[in-house]
């Protein structure tokens, strides 16, 4: 496979990491409109060919695929180039910035006959698939309640950088530059973890939403420091369990952890997701009546940068693809609506 880069950021350079691995994939080109951060990127990964605009690289045409890892608010003109084009696309999360194009995307997508696949990162995390498969086998029994967290530190942590000058963090901060705030950046993972994990979909939804004050005037530059920070969710799903869900930029002392508790007759799972490291816990059988949990051992499983390579080469189309990302987009835009009226929506 021949893959282009689309956006030479932070994630461009880890997504390289993992691409290059790969046997049969050669990076063959790479498009930015900074030609400082795209030579800087070009020259680290050894990519020949370097573009300034999208136009010239499908101009020139020669590569199979492209993974699309520009912000936000520009997934969705570039992913229709890229169709329209009749390239692969494994696209960064969210696929758009509301379900509307989302869905145009996917739609697109489906009726070009283009393998497409949205980067939940979070699939690539074992004990998550091994919890799906211990509930889809029914060790848990019927599923009651679900529990769900993505917890971030960097607003109070200088771990990741100082997001009050740079523009890699400041632009998340701010609607103006087009994020939608830990709901739009993560909280379509931790809708994934818990709905993939627990095997379901999430039938209605419920949301609060909060934005803190983080400078004078809540305006760094040019950036209006206008997005939330945190997100409190309550959900049904399909499956008939209640859920819990939430996220925030303000927890101090975990740089980045998604936690997964799955509830059922029969049993319970937990999985934690650390940058160090992944885990699954479960309590099960006798040792539900002295709630005694036990480390499950899992193995590993294909990352999705190598199921998008090995579905462009078989041509069947992998999961997560655009249309569940876009009814997850659809769960996110509904819960925004909640904020603002206060009530509960169906999705």
């Amino acid at each position: 496979m021949r893959l282009l880069v689309l956006g030479t950021g932070v994630m461009a350079k880890n997504q390289l990491a993992r691409f290059s691995l790969i046997d049969g994939l050669t990076v063959v080109g790479a498009v930015d409109t900074d030609p400082e951060r795209l030579s800087a990127f070009a020259d680290k990964f050894n990519i020949e060919k370097r573009f300034l605009s999208l136009e010239e690289a499908i101009a020139w045409g020669e590569f199979d695929a492209a993974t699309n890892v520009t912000p936000d608010r520009i997934h969705h003109p570039t992913t229709m180039a890229l169709i329209a084009a009749g390239k692969h696309v494994f696209c960064e999360k969210p696929l758009a910035e509301n379900y509307a194009r989302a869905l145009e995307m996917t739609e697109a997508a489906e009726k070009a006959g283009v393998i497409n696949m949205v980067n939940l990162t979070y699939r690539n995390v074992a004990p998550l698939q091994r919890a799906r498969e211990m509930v889809l086998s029914g060790e848990l029994g019927t599923i009651r309640h679900v529990e769900a967290s993505y917890l971030q530190s960097w607003l109070v942590s200088r771990a990741w950088g100082d997001w009050r000058t740079e523009s890699t963090w400041l632009w998340r901060l701010s609607t103006g530059h087009g994020s939608n705030g830990v709901l739009g950046d993560v909280g379509i993972h931790i809708l994934d973890f818990a709905a993939y994990g627990a095997a379901t979909d999430i039938d209605h939804v419920f949301a609060r939403l909060k934005t803190f004050n983080k400078a004078p005037g809540g305006q760094i530059g040019e950036y209006l420091l206008d997005a939330n920070d945190s997100f409190t969710m309550s959900v049904d799903f399909a499956n008939g369990a209640l859920g819990v869900i939430h996220a925030s930029r303000w927890a101090t002392g975990h740089l980045n952890e998604l936690k997964l508790r799955i509830y059922g007759e029969r049993g319970s799972l937990e999985v934690i997701h650390r940058p160090n490291g992944s885990e699954l816990h479960g309590c099960l059988g006798e040792d539900i009546e002295t709630a005694t949990w036990t480390q499950i051992e899992v193995e590993p499983v294909a990352t999705n940068y190598e199921r998008f390579a090995e579905a462009v080469a078989s041509g069947i189309q992998p999961d997560p693809n655009f249309r569940h990302a876009a009814n997850l987009q659809k769960v996110l835009d509904l819960a925004m609506v909640t904020e603002r009226e206060r009530r509960e929506l169906k999705v």
